[in-house]
């Protein structure tokens, strides 16, 4: 029987390919995004706002009383605005707070309830995350909150055997990355689908005795 994976931001660049890597290797999804739209095969599309914690637990029930039971869970949703602590204002502050820190909290809520022993969750923080210089101040905060969550879930959830990691990109060769950044940056950029092997390796029993993980995933962009 088929391991089903809820991959959160499915619409994206990144979560179109994570998809794909659990697709490729014979599991079933559940794609979670803000849109309605037509799935695949092999695809469960569920349109959710990821930012509201109740949209969150009615997506779980409704995969519940389906009965649907994940065993994977990958939180790649995010939003990057740039911006100095000096000139931040409380509107773009909360709009990162609920896109990076907000979506993945409220699935590993979820998760943390529901998944059973030997599954696994895999937020997707970032580089600035851990290593944030002056230009994008909400964004490498709310990226940062990722992190910590993730090193808490995982001693929250390790006497139950649910893993928890996550993976750091940098930056990620994307149709919105290639429109914004100059050609040597995109040189040095990861795929995505060099970013969802990573993050279905961790989502795998290969990777059964890895959690609170944090890994790199900067490519030659070092």
């Amino acid at each position: 029987m088929a391991d089903v994976a809820v991959v959160c931001g499915a619409g994206g660049a990144l979560g179109g390919a994570i998809v794909d890597a659990f697709l490729a290797r014979g599991d079933s999804v559940v794609a979670v995004d803000r849109h309605e739209g037509e799935p695949p095969d092999g695809v469960r599309h569920e349109a959710c706002d990821l930012t509201s914690g109740d949209d969150v637990f009615a997506l779980w029930e409704r995969l519940a009383g389906d009965g649907v039971a994940p065993r994977w869970v990958v939180n790649a949703v995010g939003g990057f605005r740039a911006g100095l602590v000096a000139d931040s204002d409380p509107e773009s502050l909360r709009f990162l707070e609920d896109l990076n820190l907000g979506t993945a909290w409220w699935s590993c809520r979820e998760a943390a309830r529901r998944l059973p022993e030997g599954g696994a969750v895999v937020n997707v923080g970032s580089r600035t995350g851990v290593a944030g210089g002056a230009g994008a101040a909400a964004y490498a905060v709310t990226k940062a909150a990722v992190v910590r969550l993730t090193e808490v879930l995982a001693a929250e959830l390790v006497e139950r055997r649910v893993r928890v990691n996550a993976v750091l990109p940098s930056t990620i060769d994307t149709p919105a990355n290639r429109a914004s950044l100059p050609e040597a940056a995109i040189a040095k950029a990861v795929a995505p689908a060099g970013v969802a092997s990573v993050i279905a390796f961790l989502a795998s029993d290969a990777a059964a005795a890895v959690t609170g993980a944090i890994v790199p995933v900067y490519g030659f962009s070092v």
